[in-house]
């Protein structure tokens, strides 16, 4: 499997010469597995002048990117959608497909880390949050017929029984090191398990979504909403018992205990060995 990179190009807290806003490119390797060394994924960050603020100079810096990694990504995710197109034609132009996603744990990380500990350096600094452009979010769908579970339930795992995921039997999935969202091994982490006879076809489909994070929502009836892409949603079950609904808030509760971590599992059935999907997700506040 090759490399996916984590891609962010916007404005920053600093101002130039002329007043205008400085431009950055921050690039990062996506860890896949709980056993990925964070400190060995790549990673290349560039200044961009207002003036230059365009496609062109965009693909020029990827390119540069992938150059000094010495082989392209098989994908590159990023989760500003008002910069969809400028990103998009540019990774079009270095051959690299590119997805909104919200699935850029390690990029969301790497920004703050700098907003703490590097812009503020730079002359220029205008100190305070970088704003970015909220889009409004369309309404949670209905997952296709054919691929609703037959069957769900919540469940926990310690963070320390993530240790053995590389040897588990997944056909779809991804994960990431632990360590990224500073849990302990005794950290207890939620979950859902959704089984199906149609398991696979549903670990197929939903591996091709950016899956991001799993919810409780209670806004519009209680139910359980997957989060995907970059503002898009759907609803995996309504919560119709009151013993569901405590299940429910208790994942939401454990969930926020975890740094946000929690995780989804696809299986035929209940005394399956095997995982036709399974990811493990962090809910992220992206700036």
């Amino acid at each position: 499997m090759g490399s996916i990179w984590e891609v962010d190009f916007y404005s920053r807290p600093i101002l130039d010469e002329n007043q205008k806003k400085v431009w950055e490119l921050l690039v990062c390797e996506t860890p896949l597995d709980v056993g990925t060394k964070i400190d060995s994924l790549f990673r290349y960050a560039k200044y961009c002048p207002s003036t230059q603020v365009n496609s062109g100079w965009l693909r020029t810096a990827l390119q540069e990117a992938i150059e000094k990694a010495g082989e392209a990504p098989m994908k590159i995710r990023f989760f500003r959608r008002q910069m969809n197109n400028m990103i998009t034609k540019a990774c079009e132009d270095v051959g690299v497909p590119a997805l909104a996603s919200r699935r850029t744990l390690i990029l969301n990380q790497w920004i703050e880390q700098r907003m703490e500990q590097v812009y503020p350096q730079e002359p220029g600094y205008q100190g305070g949050k970088n704003p970015s452009v909220r889009l409004d979010r369309p309404l949670p769908q209905r997952l296709p017929d054919a691929l609703e579970g037959q069957q769900w339930a919540f469940v926990t795992l310690e963070a320390g029984d993530f240790a053995d995921m590389p040897d588990w039997e997944i056909g779809f999935g991804e994960a990431f090191p632990l360590e990224l969202a500073q849990l302990s091994p005794s950290d207890r982490i939620p979950g859902i398990l959704i089984f199906s006879p149609r398991a696979l076809p549903l670990a197929g489909w939903m591996s091709g979504l950016e899956l991001a994070c799993l919810r409780f929502d209670s806004s519009q009836g209680e139910r359980l909403i997957l989060e995907t892409g970059a503002t898009e949603s759907w609803i995996v079950a309504n919560i119709r018992t009151s013993q569901l609904l405590k299940e429910a808030k208790g994942f939401e509760e454990t969930k926020q205990k975890a740094n946000g971590v929690h995780f989804i599992g696809v299986q035929s059935d209940a005394q399956a060995q095997s995982f036709a999907g399974f990811w493990l997700l962090q809910e992220l506040n992206l700036p």
